[in-house]
């Protein structure tokens, strides 16, 4: 049995006959499976829900919620691409090969666009601290349009690298625990994303740093200005350990493991990382005053007082 995302492939099934034809059995249908499509249709309605909200509101315009839009592309594509991995898998006919690299494709290009933005996202907030003062009349959204662009073509050419023949489809024991992808790509995947949290948690506790500096500057004249950046702290603490929760197992397991092992370790490592994705909406977006505020007129007509006198702090984006 291949150690992948799909390891019912019913190209491998027996033949049964049904009337007076042989058809080829339906794959067993996994459980694990289930759970990724289901969590991908959860992913994929969030999502869309940001989008749309980013997308009718003309405020929301401001390079910061284009990063959150950017974001939420992201997450919505790796939703459909769990779902459209259950339906390759299960409900379709074609080629085995094909559909192990389109859905490789598109899961890399998704997952990797995700952990790029929020590290767009880390280093925003960073800015936006570091130079309180200029950087939002520095910062335009063409140089955000590029770093967008950036992110989307190095995650696409990740993508495009299983069809471009960096697979393991005419080598099996090449294979790494996400089939067609190889060993080698992986280790360097997950290489990469160690790097990325490193450097995530070093401009968290920068962050951090500046706002016990900048609260320590005013806690005499308002007190309940370093209360407010203590929570905040504590929310960017939460927001970072969550993330490494989510993606440290898959990544650390990708290096150690190969298509050898069993099928299950890589389902059970594979489900927290795609858990990500269904909590950057929450994170992110919903936790906005701004999108709230959005999402409450879209609704209901109307803001809640206690949302519409809400102070605006850095950890709010």
């Amino acid at each position: 049995m291949k150690n992948d995302l799909r390891p019912f492939n019913s190209s491998s099934e027996p033949a049964v006959r049904l009337g007076p034809e042989l058809r080829p059995a339906v794959p067993e249908v996994s459980s694990w499976d289930v759970v990724l499509c289901v969590a991908g249709t959860l992913i994929s309605c969030e999502n869309a829900l940001v989008i749309a909200v980013l997308f009718y509101t003309p405020t929301l315009r401001a390079p910061t919620f284009i990063l959150i839009g950017s974001l939420a592309v992201a997450d919505l594509l790796a939703g459909l691409g769990l779902i459209l991995n259950f339906v390759f898998t299960y409900l379709a006919d074609g080629s085995p090969e094909l559909v192990s690299l389109l859905s490789a494709g598109l899961l890399l290009s998704a997952f990797s666009a995700s952990i790029l933005n929020i590290l767009a996202i880390t280093v925003d907030r960073y800015l936006s601290l570091y130079n309180a003062l200029t950087y939002h009349t520095e910062r335009t959204l063409t140089f955000t349009y590029v770093m967008v662009l950036f992110i989307w073509l190095s995650c696409v050419t990740m993508g495009l690298l299983p069809a471009l023949g960096w697979n393991c489809l005419r080598d099996e024991s090449a294979c790494s625990i996400c089939r067609p992808v190889t060993k080698s790509n992986a280790v360097a995947l997950a290489v990469a994303f160690l790097l990325v949290f490193g450097l995530m948690t070093q401009l968290y506790l920068q962050i951090c740093k500046i706002a016990f500096r900048h609260a320590q500057q005013i806690a005499v004249q308002h007190q309940f200005v370093a209360i407010s950046t203590t929570k905040g702290v504590s929310t960017l603490s939460a927001i970072l350990c969550a993330f490494g929760a989510c993606w440290l197992p898959f990544a650390m397991y990708s290096i150690v493991a190969d298509s050898s092992y069993p099928a299950v370790y890589t389902y059970a490592a594979a489900l927290p990382a795609t858990c990500c994705s269904v909590i950057n909406p929450v994170i992110y977006a919903f936790r906005n005053p701004d999108i709230q505020k959005s999402l409450w007129m879209a609704c209901c007509g109307c803001v809640p007082s206690n949302l519409s006198l809400r102070p605006r702090a850095s950890s709010d984006v």
